[in-house]
């Protein structure tokens, strides 16, 4: 599986960099026995906050769409940094979703599918995830969208 993930990171052109520094006074992955948890991640890239924001405001659903994708393109820097490689993960158990919107806004699941359909893309069957996507008034720093997760390695 090494090379395959590794392959299929290039052919999606992304690139693990550093991860982003926690913006607070905690832990950006935690490991309990072969299972890690993830702090949520914003969609930061090259130190600058992309698609800040109310989603249904601010915002459409599809540019948000790409924020959680780059939430997810954030955590597996993390990952990949923090454990060695991204190739030590057997499967991502669950994704929970965080959409800064208005109260009308009502397609959380569609902004949440761009962490969900990425990480398909990267892990085929195992990224395949239970999932929660939720719509809250506001995020931290003023991002439209924050992803966590739950990994086993």
């Amino acid at each position: 599986m090494t090379t395959d993930i590794y392959q299929r990171l290039e052919n999606l052109g992304i690139t693990l960099g550093e991860p982003p520094a926690p913006k607070g006074s905690y832990l950006p992955i935690l490991t309990h026995g072969n299972v890690c948890y993830l702090s949520g991640s914003l969609p930061y890239k090259d130190g600058e906050l992309l698609h800040p924001g109310i989603v249904g405001k601010d915002i459409d659903a599809e540019t948000a769409k790409l924020a959680a994708a780059q939430c997810v393109k954030n955590s597996l820097s993390v990952i990949h940094h923090s454990l060695g490689g991204i190739d030590r993960v057997k499967g991502v158990v669950k994704v929970v979703g965080f959409v800064a919107c208005t109260a009308e806004f009502t397609q959380h699941p569609s902004v949440v599918n761009g962490a969900s359909d990425l990480l398909g893309e990267v892990f085929g069957e195992s990224g395949r995830h239970a999932r929660s996507a939720v719509g809250v008034a506001s995020l931290p720093l003023g991002s439209s969208v924050e992803i966590e997760m739950i990994i086993a390695i």
